[in-house]
């Protein structure tokens, strides 16, 4: 039985696996974290399974077709996004033309919406696999003939579509194989705000925390932090440095759990296993507000942390209120402090059109960022995903500007598709790059951000960095005035 696992093409520098699908301001590329361990699960099995990430590939729609006809795969598992859901569908039809593969579709949009993806689809997709999909996509695959049984799914048969029931989520996360970092080229992977080369690493999974806009715990991995043990995720991280050593030559490993520090004394546990190991490793983790602590935070840095991403997401009370951060604005000051006094970068993560957007508002969202004193930040505008309280609550009060999935980018760019009274989706975008430019393009913030370089890839990537983020800035400027 032969398996394919594809992160499969769309538009140019698209980035499927951050939070906000999109080809980002910073043309951020990320390793299909979900999908190598989904292929690790089948690989444990003892199955034949190949990973194929193409937008890592530079690969596109007719190469697909060619690898399909080449590889003749009795099964392929595609992955799916809300922006580029109709693209996805149509890479199952090409499957389906080129093969008589079974093709299984996973991820946030396919687990938001199995029955109207599946009647888009119209045949090309099988099998939909909803939420956490390591062991659903594999128990598809191995129990085709009994779909009945597998949990957490909707699939067609004979025309019709039918659902069982849900499938709990996974307990022990110990159980998981490391992610199939062995099918990707990780030097592959860019991101201009991580040292490079960068390796995820995913040491919980779920979140706590009831954000109103947050995708992957309302969709995906629920609202309840499971952890991985400490020793469990060290030993990760030996095992990625033996497959990409150039990650102790000036790289880092990030964690992408929603929020690595929720449990201070379990972080402690880590970087204590971390130290405990004598792994001289460079790490960033993403933050909260309110989980900040001066103790934890210094053993942090000892064990190798260099920064903390960390939402702020609006400079505005209410706002916050509005989608349950649970945050004050004070604390926040508290946390760049306790920052600063453990010597950790912050990076911090604004949005731009939350509800109970204003322009008044935006412009106090932009100077509270600026007043913070992050070392780097980024703004989005806010994107309601189906499948979240946002999304809910943006259809009954009339601010979608759209039910076309293909609105959710623009050329590919990232793209709101919210409009609210007192402020248009265009002005968000306005306030979105005005704070970009406001931050980045300071005087003398570049020539800083360039001397603070400690290693050539190092400087490689802040060279790329800013090469992305300035194309991005004249490729608007020629595009807004296109037409005048």
């Amino acid at each position: 039985m032969k398996i394919l696992v594809i992160n499969e093409p769309f538009v140019k520098d698209f980035c499927r696996t951050q939070r906000w699908a999109a080809r980002t301001r910073g043309r951020v590329l990320r390793a299909p974290d979900w999908l190598a361990y989904a292929t690790a699960v089948l690989e444990k099995d003892g199955l034949d399974v190949e990973l194929y990430d193409f937008p890592a590939l530079g690969w596109d729609k007719k190469r697909l077709a060619l690898l399909i006809k080449e590889k003749k795969p009795d099964f392929v598992v595609l992955d799916s996004t809300t922006p580029s859901i109709y693209s996805d569908i149509e890479c199952a039809r090409i499957v389906k033309d080129n093969s008589s593969a079974r093709v299984i579709m996973v991820g946030p949009h396919i687990s938001s919406l199995p029955k109207e993806t599946l009647e888009l689809a119209d045949g090309a997709i099988d099998v939909a696999c909803i939420g956490e999909y390591d062991y659903t996509a594999r128990d598809s695959i191995k129990h085709f003939s009994a779909l009945e049984t597998v949990l957490g799914i909707a699939y067609l048969t004979n025309g019709e579509i039918k659902f069982t029931p849900p499938r709990p989520l996974i307990e022990n996360l110990d159980e998981l194989p490391f992610p199939a970092w062995h099918h990707l080229n990780l030097s592959r992977y860019f991101d201009g705000g991580k040292l490079y080369p960068y390796i995820d690493v995913i040491s919980g999974r779920g979140c706590p925390n009831q954000c109103t806009f947050c995708l992957w715990p309302q969709v995906v991995h629920g609202t309840r932090y499971r952890f991985r043990s400490p020793r469990n995720v060290v030993d990760e991280l030996e095992y990625d440095i033996k497959l990409c050593p150039r990650v102790l030559k000036g790289g880092e490993f990030f964690f992408e759990d929603d929020t690595f520090t929720v449990n201070k004394e379990r972080a402690i546990l880590i970087c204590e296993e971390i130290l405990r190991r004598n792994l001289k490793i460079t790490f960033s983790v993403n933050a909260r507000v309110d989980s900040s602590d001066e103790g934890m935070f210094k053993v942090m840095k000892k064990a190798g942390c260099r920064e903390l991403l960390v939402g702020f997401e609006s400079g505005v009370q209410d706002i916050l209120d509005n989608v349950h951060k649970n945050i004050r604005l004070d604390e926040s000051y508290k946390f760049m402090e306790l920052a600063k006094k453990a010597k950790l970068r912050a990076h911090g993560c604004f949005v731009i059109g939350l509800p109970g957007e204003t322009e008044e508002t935006a412009k106090k969202t932009v100077a509270f960022a600026l007043s913070l004193n992050c070392d780097t930040l980024q703004f989005s505008g806010a994107v309601p995903f189906p499948g979240t309280e946002f999304f809910a609550l943006a259809e009954n009060e009339g601010w979608l500007k759209s039910h076309n999935w293909q609105d959710w980018l623009g050329g590919g760019e990232q793209k709101g598709v919210v409009e609210y009274p007192h402020i248009s989706q265009e002005k968000i975008n306005y306030y979105v790059d005005s704070g970009l430019k406001k931050f980045y393009f300071r005087p003398g913030y570049m020539i800083n951000f360039l001397l603070d370089t400690h290693s050539p890839a190092d400087f490689y990537r802040k060279i790329r960095g800013a090469y992305n983020f300035i194309s991005y800035n004249i490729e608007k400027f020629f595009n807004d005035n296109s037409g005048s």
